[in-house]
């Protein structure tokens, strides 16, 4: 898949099928649209690609939202390498671009620079400076930019529209079964081991710290989880919170990985989450944590 940082679009990527969206977590529902894309793409043996922003404009509209992203833009990278996509170009978003109208994107990228032939979008999509276009906009705009504008219906779930918005809630209320079948797989962290105070191997269950950045923070708890290097794929249990009985003030996530006992820093680690086991409580002392923690080691491993 050739990723494009500007729009400096290859001869053999134009009049092409493209979807344009944030695409935050690729779930179910975006499965669907770019298998719709996918086969339009084939039928007139044309290339795929998606149209993204980066910052999402949520995020940049609001500095104060810190964590939002189901996936991180790498995670969605190789999720859409590996969904057979042929091009990615991913559109900085800014104030200069924020400013952008309507009829200007669709003017001067959908058909100065990529000469699209087919353009997917929701239902609900929004675009173009105080999201004044729609889908009636793209629509109005076809025979003069030589383009056909294709909205997809929305894939539900017991009558519930599949949705990054709804994902994300599920993930919050802890309801990680949930967030995992809209998703079609596991809801998962990447990060890279940072150092802490050690005090989980103090208490004989190391852990490896990993910043969220800006991932959606869940409910804070224990979560039964699935850590995988590129050397070893283990079962364990995850904290994320302040670690109370510490009177921590740094919101963290912490991966005790059951059979490894080496040191970790700076390695890369997914964190696959499974099961919720219980809330974020302080305990009295060490002793009634170490007991707390074995009984929640043991309903991981269930």
């Amino acid at each position: 898949m050739k990723i494009y940082n500007n729009l400096n679009i290859s001869s053999r990527h134009k009049n092409s099928v493209i979807a344009i969206g944030n695409f935050d977590g690729i779930h179910k529902g975006h499965q669907k649209v770019l298998e719709q894309a996918k086969k339009k793409a084939r039928k007139n043996k044309i290339a795929i690609g998606i149209v993204t922003f980066e910052p999402m404009p949520v995020m940049f509209f609001n500095s104060k939202l810190k964590n939002h992203r189901i996936n991180s833009i790498n995670q969605k990278k190789e999720q859409l390498k590996d969904l057979k996509i042929d091009f990615l170009i991913i559109i900085r978003f800014n104030k200069r671009f924020s400013s952008l109208s309507a009829e200007k994107f669709i003017k001067n990228i959908i058909y100065s620079k990529i000469r699209s032939k087919y353009v997917y979008v929701s239902n609900n999509f929004k675009f173009g400076k105080n999201r004044k276009g729609n889908t009636q906009t793209l629509k109005k705009f076809e025979n003069i930019y030589n383009y056909k504008t294709i909205i997809t219906e929305p894939l539900l779930n017991l009558r519930r529209t599949i949705s990054s918005s709804l994902i994300r809630k599920k993930i919050s209320l802890s309801k990680i079964n949930e967030a995992n079948k809209l998703l079609d797989r596991y809801w998962c962290v990447i990060g890279k081991v940072v150092k802490g105070k050690k005090r989980g191997r103090k208490i004989g269950f190391p852990t490896c710290n990993i910043n969220l950045n800006d991932y959606i923070v869940p409910r804070l708890g224990v979560y039964s989880v699935i850590a995988e290097t590129n050397s070893f794929r283990k079962k364990g249990i995850a904290n994320i919170g302040y670690r109370p009985t510490f009177n921590g003030q740094n919101l963290l996530l912490e991966v005790n990985i059951f059979g490894i006992n080496k040191n970790l820093y700076n390695k890369v680690i997914k964190v696959d989450f499974l099961k919720f086991i219980r809330a974020e409580k302080k305990f009295k002392n060490l002793n009634h944590l170490r007991k707390q923690i074995k009984l929640d080691i043991k309903q991981a491993r269930k």
